[in-house]
């Protein structure tokens, strides 16, 4: 882990995905799934390591957007980078979540003293620790457009070559993830 305010590094970009989504935990679901469809068409399949880690990383980033950066009647924006060094076979990808309250800063809660198993009151709070753990780079810096701030994190995942055809789409309640987004 290594938490830093420095931008992305200067490779080129490979594939890019934005959009915003509601505060609330409906939005923050939505984008944890709408991502992981992204990534899987970018070569990070379903199931993967790297899949599940990078989904885990957009649901805890976009939580603590719904959570702690809500503001009444203002949206949250997911930005993916997909960053590749030429004929590589791995993908740095870095998620971005804008709110639009910036007098909040994250900062990761310290570590429990205690077993967190022992005490039911820690129920919460500990997001930005698994995001600490599970990113190689995280960090946080002022929204560009205006009031608020962007906490992002980056992870480097190995993609997997193959036939976009031939691989069944995942499907919710009868409809594909793809069918979601209009």
């Amino acid at each position: 882990m290594n938490r830093t305010e420095q931008p992305a590094p200067a490779t080129p970009v490979h594939s890019c995905f934005t959009l915003r989504f509601s505060s609330t935990p409906r939005g923050a679901r939505l984008a944890r799934r709408l991502c992981g469809e992204r990534l899987d068409s970018w070569g990070v399949p379903y199931g993967s390591e790297g899949h599940d880690v990078l989904s885990l990383l957009v649901s805890e980033l976009a939580t603590n957007a719904v959570t702690h950066g809500h503001v009444t009647g203002r949206d949250f924006r997911v930005h993916l980078l997909a960053h590749s060094a030429p004929a590589a076979d791995s993908l740095t990808v870095r998620v971005e979540v804008t709110d639009t309250r910036g007098d909040r800063l994250p900062e990761p809660a310290p570590a429990p003293a205690t077993d967190p198993a022992a005490d039911s009151a820690l129920t919460s709070g500990r997001g930005l620790l698994v995001v600490e753990a599970l990113a190689d780079r995280w960090g946080r810096a002022p929204r560009p457009d205006g009031s608020g701030k962007t906490v992002w994190a980056e992870y480097r995942v190995a993609t997997v070559a193959r036939n976009r055809a031939a691989v069944p789409r995942p499907t919710t309640a009868g409809r594909s993830v793809r069918g979601l987004r209009r």
